[in-house]
């Protein structure tokens, strides 16, 4: 598998992601969701130059133009509450594709906080196979999620390629990511950033603290 690191380049993108981090900037929740659904576009472009293209003819007012579009049929599967507006930022780009969603929570094993479990409770998606999966989620800390929502969408059929989309990820949670998948040539990383630590609760430091509250409010 490939994984990519975004924010190695200098583009606007590292701006999107300089405001979710700013705490200065993180009270409001509007702008917020706008930057995910900003950061999904730029991600959305990268991912698209990397799928099958062919030439097909359109019909114009004047003529028949050639065009290069991509043959790919694409599913955008979405892990439930902070992947919405990431969600819909690659919908606006591949406004054709199919979508699929599962609900996925943390909550902790333990009074202390450390110990922290993943549940997987609701599923829809269409048939996977032969398609192309873009799965995103705003996160990917431990890993655990893109790992159970991927097993979890599978149930619906084997995707023939797998993109996996995260904002912001940390260097534990990529090196699951790449044991998992570590014989899988058609399976690529996509992260905006790439972060060094967790936290003994499992989040991501620096990172930008608990996206779905960010986006959408407190939860109890």
């Amino acid at each position: 598998m490939k994984v990519i690191n975004l924010s190695e380049k200098n583009t606007v993108l590292n701006q999107y992601l300089a405001e979710l981090r700013d705490v200065n900037i993180q009270g409001d929740r509007a702008k917020f969701r706008n930057n995910l659904v900003r950061i999904g576009h730029v991600m959305a472009y990268e991912v698209s130059r990397q799928l099958a293209y062919s030439e097909k003819n359109i019909q114009t007012p004047l003529g028949v133009a050639q065009v290069q579009t991509f043959d790919n049929m694409i599913v955008l599967g979405t892990i439930f509450r902070a992947g919405l507006p990431y969600h819909q930022g690659f919908l606006d780009v591949f406004d054709h594709a199919d979508n699929a969603f599962v609900s996925a929570y943390r909550y902790y094993k333990n009074d202390d906080c450390k110990n922290v479990g993943i549940q997987i409770e609701y599923i829809a998606s269409p048939d996977l196979a032969g398609k192309t999966l873009i799965l995103v989620d705003t996160m990917l800390a431990t890993g655990n999620s893109f790992e159970l929502g991927y097993e979890a969408f599978c149930t619906k059929g084997v995707p023939d390629e797998v993109h996996l989309c995260s904002v912001i990820a940390s260097q534990r949670g990529v090196d699951f990511i790449k044991k998992m998948f570590h014989n899988q040539a058609n399976v690529t990383l996509w992260c905006a950033a790439i972060d060094p630590d967790l936290n003994e609760q499992a989040y991501i430091v620096p990172g930008l603290g608990d996206a779905g509250d960010l986006a959408y409010g407190g939860k109890i």
